[in-house]
């Protein structure tokens, strides 16, 4: 008997869980394309204020944005051995 109980539990759980997703879903599809949305637009809004920025600019006239902090160079990748080719 309690074996019976069980199943119809996970088989009533499965069919609730079923309709309510079928309720829920389009909420979530909009909600997750309304946050898609506001990231794209972020980006892409913080693209355009770059390119009125740069056309602001006076012709001829250098700018640096961010300067790197350090020289990257892997000292460890061996040594350099300068050769000729011999015919």
């Amino acid at each position: 008997m309690g074996l019976l109980r069980t199943i119809f539990f996970i088989v009533l759980f499965y069919y609730i869980l079923r309709v309510l997703s079928r309720l829920f879903s389009p909420y979530l599809i909009k909600f997750v394309a309304k946050k898609a949305e506001e990231r794209f637009g972020g980006q892409f809004g913080q693209f355009q204020k770059e390119q009125q920025e740069a056309k602001s600019k006076k012709e001829g006239e250098v700018t640096i944005d961010k300067m790197p902090k350090t020289k990257t160079s892997n000292k460890d990748v061996g040594e350099y051995v300068d050769y000729e080719e011999i015919d």
